[in-house]
């Protein structure tokens, strides 16, 4: 059953800072509703488990159908990393018969080459469930990013264009960079190859890694290039593309932090949509309207690092929207 929920987004208090004051942002009101067509679905089911991965799935209407598909996550830092279990995740990789992609990272650690990114896949369970790509371990290649805001280019691991269809399936939480990292994130750094994250990271400043750092972007920069790569990719694929979030272990840190604070607020659910902005939007917002007093830290990390800009930037490129409809499966 379908219960579908249409809400005005509620009135933040001023000091968390979060919501933007503009009508464009949040769930879609009663008013709305004549614009139903232009107005994109946001699905959400509160208990994390992998039989409702499988049915907010089939919700979204769109099948995974391509002959090769790509389902992108993030295998996380280490085994103190909040990163989704494979055993939750299993159901929903068999049945589109996914192969499970990443890219290397541009910093030290345990996934900064493909031998060491793919033993790390290993042992968090990743190869037991399905194929394991790390799609730079043959180089990258440039994708254009149309009237993009500070980028021309995206660099990204070369094997992504062995894929006609791209799953986005994350793990929702903070981030040290970002603010938070979601369905975008996923895609604009996780899908970059290692000198495409450093060339992300720096605004199209660098892209070596040994020097990236040396080059960070002011956050504006980094947050609209964030939103320019994803824009490259989702040109890429067009319609051949769903996104889902699990918002769970909603700890302040990311899954590529491999020591990461503890969560301090509790688990929200699962949400989906065929519109990347919408989807990240609706759970901030779910972060933001939440009774659960943990959820202070998680906010904060986000208004501290400006994290709803991406949101701004990526709609502004025509990337998705940030209203949208709630429904609510059960």
């Amino acid at each position: 059953m379908k219960k579908v929920i249409l809400l005005s987004m509620l009135a933040v208090v001023a000091m968390t800072g979060i919501c933007s004051c503009s009508s464009k942002a949040g769930a879609a009101n009663a008013d709305d509703v004549g614009q139903a067509d232009s107005v994109p679905v946001v699905y959400y089911i509160k208990d994390i488990n992998p039989e409702n991965i499988l049915k907010i799935y089939h919700a979204l209407g769109r099948k995974a159908d391509g002959t090769n598909v790509a389902v992108k996550i993030s295998t996380g830092e280490s085994g103190k990393s909040n990163h989704l279990s494979p055993a939750l995740i299993a159901p929903f990789v068999n049945e589109v018969k996914g192969t499970i992609v990443e890219c290397n990272t541009a910093y030290g650690g345990n996934r900064s080459t493909t031998a060491d990114h793919l033993k790390a896949a290993e042992v968090h369970g990743y190869t037991a469930i399905a194929n394991v790509d790390i799609m730079d371990a043959d180089g990258d290649t440039a994708l254009v990013v149309d009237g993009g805001l500070r980028l021309d280019k995206n660099l990204v691991g070369r094997h992504l264009a062995d894929y006609d269809f791209l799953v986005v399936l994350s793990h929702f939480k903070g981030h040290a960079m970002g603010g938070f990292g979601g369905a975008l994130k996923n895609v604009a750094i996780g899908i970059a190859s290692a000198d495409g994250k450093a060339y992300v990271h720096s605004a199209g400043k660098v892209s070596d890694p040994a020097v990236l750092w040396d080059n960070i972007a002011e956050q504006t920069a980094f947050l609209e290039s964030m939103a320019d790569a994803c824009k490259s990719v989702f040109d890429m694929y067009g319609d051949k593309k769903l996104f889902i979030n699990v918002a769970n272990r909603l700890s302040v840190d990311c899954d590529c932090n491999g020591n990461p604070d503890a969560p301090e607020m509790g688990d929200i659910g699962i949400l989906a949509s065929l519109d990347p902005v919408a989807l990240d939007r609706a759970c901030v917002d779910m972060v933001v309207n939440s009774e659960d007093p943990g959820k202070a830290a998680l906010i904060e990390r986000i208004n501290s690092r400006q994290g709803t800009h991406i949101l701004d930037a990526a709609e502004k490129l025509g990337i998705g929207s940030q209203k949208y409809t709630l429904v609510t499966l059960e």
